[in-house]
């Protein structure tokens, strides 16, 4: 019966059951995942790019850094005029430093600080096992699906659906909801590639949201390094000299 049930899906491109018997559990898997997007501690630089219904666009460059399951920083490169700026991500609190200011700012998870459908917590995202419990939906013919549960209501999105290929190697999708259930956006991850260093991974993800009709925003990683980064990183007095880390 099981084995109908599953050759039936694949003719009609169903959704069918997990049969989870035999599987890691689910936890385990977006632990998996997690291991397989970012070593526990390292540097990048990526590009952002944000599209607006007219075909304007504006585009960014950072250099991150993150360690372990809950710190991030990032200075910005360009464009010229944000050139100097970061932010910190130490949990759920976020900083904001602007060069001219020369003092941190508070900043919302769900507050975006440079426009664009990517909010300040998609852009310094931490591992998805660190703020979400999993439990298997379902599947297809190539991928499993995951629903996850914010372990807590300070974290940005209360709930994820979340797409990942078979062998638990590499993320495609992940749908984002708000507590009362409205989707608020899609994060789709593309274009798999080895970045060195045992690092293979998609390269790109893109976003878009019923909330921001015709909006796309881009996120390209160009390099991913696994690094030993010093604890100073992550304060608030070295938000101006995250240069030095480089």
């Amino acid at each position: 019966m099981k084995k109908s049930v599953f050759v039936l899906a694949l003719i009609f491109g169903m959704n069918f059951p997990v049969d989870s018997s035999a599987l890691e559990t689910a936890n385990e898997l977006l632990k998996r995942v997690d291991s397989k997007l970012m070593p526990e501690s390292y540097e990048a630089y990526r590009r952002l790019i944000n599209e607006e219904p007219n075909g304007k666009k504006k585009e960014y460059t950072f250099f991150t850094l993150k360690k372990g399951t809950d710190k991030v920083a990032l200075l910005y490169l360009a464009p010229a005029s944000e050139k100097g700026r970061s932010t910190l991500r130490l949990g759920e609190n976020m900083w904001l430093f602007i060069p001219n200011v020369n003092k941190p700012v508070r900043i919302t998870s769900l507050q975006s600080v440079v426009g664009g459908v990517f909010n300040n917590a998609d852009i310094m995202a931490v591992e998805y096992s660190a703020e979400y419990d999993a439990e298997y939906d379902s599947e297809t013919s190539k991928e499993r699906i995951l629903n996850l549960k914010a372990k807590n209501k300070t974290v940005t999105y209360d709930k994820l659906k979340m797409w990942i290929t078979k062998n638990g190697e590499y993320l495609r999708k992940v749908e984002c909801y708000g507590s009362s259930g409205v989707l608020i956006k899609t994060l789709e991850f593309k274009d798999d590639k080895s970045f060195g260093g045992g690092i293979f991974r998609p390269s790109v993800i893109e976003t878009h949201s019923p909330l921001y009709k015709d909006y796309r925003s881009t996120i390209i990683y160009e390099k991913i390094r696994a690094k030993k980064i010093q604890p100073e990183a992550f304060t608030l007095p070295f938000m101006g000299r995250l240069k030095e880390f480089q």
